[in-house]
C-alpha cells in the first residue's frame, strides 16, 4: 500500500511538472526590446544607415580605423527592414513561381542588378546577417519559421527574441550571449537561453548551437569593410578594416 501511494505521488509530481514546464514554454516572456513606432523606426533605421557608412570612407595614411557605435533601436529598425524586404521578395518570388535560392540578408532583391546596389547596403546588410538570429535556428531541425524578432544590448551581452514554430506550436526563444569576431566571422558565445519563459541551461544547448553556426558559417562572415563586432556598454560597435 505504501508503495502504490509512493507511485501514484511520484507520477502526479511527474505530470504536474511536465504541466508547468509546457505552460513556461509556451508563456509568452517578458519583452527584451519596447516596440518602435513606425515612425521612430524609420528615424531609427536611416540612422543606422548614416552610421554605417562612415565604415565606406577611405583611411588616410597613418589614421586609426573608424568606429561605429549602433544602440539596439536602431539596429532592430534596420533588422526589422531588412526582414520586411526579404519576405517582400520571397512572396513575389512565389507568386510567379520563378525559381530561386533561399534568400539570404545580403543577398539583392532579384528587380535590382549588382551595379545597384551600394556598398553601404552590402554593409549593412551583412552586418545584421551577423546577428545571432534565431540562434540560428532555436536549436531546431531545419530553418525556424521566424514571426517576430528583437534585439536589445545590455552592457557586454547581445540579447535576442523571437517568435519560431516548434512542434506546431508557436513558441518564444530567447538568447543572450558575447557577440565578437574571428578571422572576419562573427562568434557568438551563449549565456542565457529561454524557450517561452522556461530557462535552458546553456550547457545543454551550446554544443548544438555551436554545430549549427558552424554549419552556416558563410552567413557569419563580416561585411568586407568591416574588421571586428563586440557589444559594448550597451551598443554594438563596428571597427573599420
Amino acid at each position: 500500500m505504501k508503495k502504490w501511494k509512493l507511485d501514484r505521488i511520484i507520477s502526479i509530481a511527474t505530470l504536474a511538472t511536465s504541466v508547468i514546464a509546457l505552460v513556461l514554454v509556451l508563456k509568452k516572456p517578458a519583452p527584451v526590446a519596447q516596440p518602435q513606432s513606425p515612425a521612430v523606426a524609420a528615424v531609427n533605421a536611416q540612422s543606422f544607415d548614416q552610421k554605417i557608412q562612415k565604415l565606406d570612407q577611405p583611411k588616410e595614411p597613418g589614421q586609426a580605423p573608424a568606429e561605429v557605435h549602433l544602440n539596439s533601436d536602431e539596429v532592430s529598425a534596420a533588422l526589422a527592414q531588412a526582414v520586411g524586404a526579404l519576405q517582400a521578395s520571397a512572396t513575389a518570388s512565389h507568386s510567379t513561381q520563378a525559381p530561386s535560392s533561399r534568400a539570404l540578408p545580403n543577398q539583392t532583391s532579384s528587380s535590382k542588378s549588382s551595379s545597384d546596389v551600394s556598398t553601404t547596403d552590402q554593409t549593412g546588410s551583412g552586418l545584421l546577417n551577423s546577428l545571432p538570429s534565431s540562434a540560428d535556428a532555436a536549436i531546431a531541425s531545419g530553418e525556424p519559421d521566424v514571426k517576430d524578432y528583437q534585439v536589445n544590448f545590455d552592457g557586454d551581452l547581445a540579447k535576442g527574441q523571437f517568435l519560431t514554430q516548434v512542434a506546431g506550436k508557436a513558441v518564444w526563444v530567447t538568447l543572450a550571449g558575447h557577440l565578437g569576431s574571428k578571422d572576419g566571422y562573427a562568434t557568438f558565445d551563449p549565456t542565457e537561453f529561454k524557450v517561452g519563459d522556461l530557462s535552458v541551461p546553456v550547457s545543454l544547448v551550446n554544443d548544438a548551437l555551436q554545430k549549427k553556426l558552424a554549419e552556416q558559417r558563410d552567413r557569419l562572415k563580416l561585411p568586407n569593410d568591416v574588421g571586428g563586432i563586440k557589444v559594448e556598454n550597451g551598443e554594438l560597435v563596428l571597427t573599420q578594416k
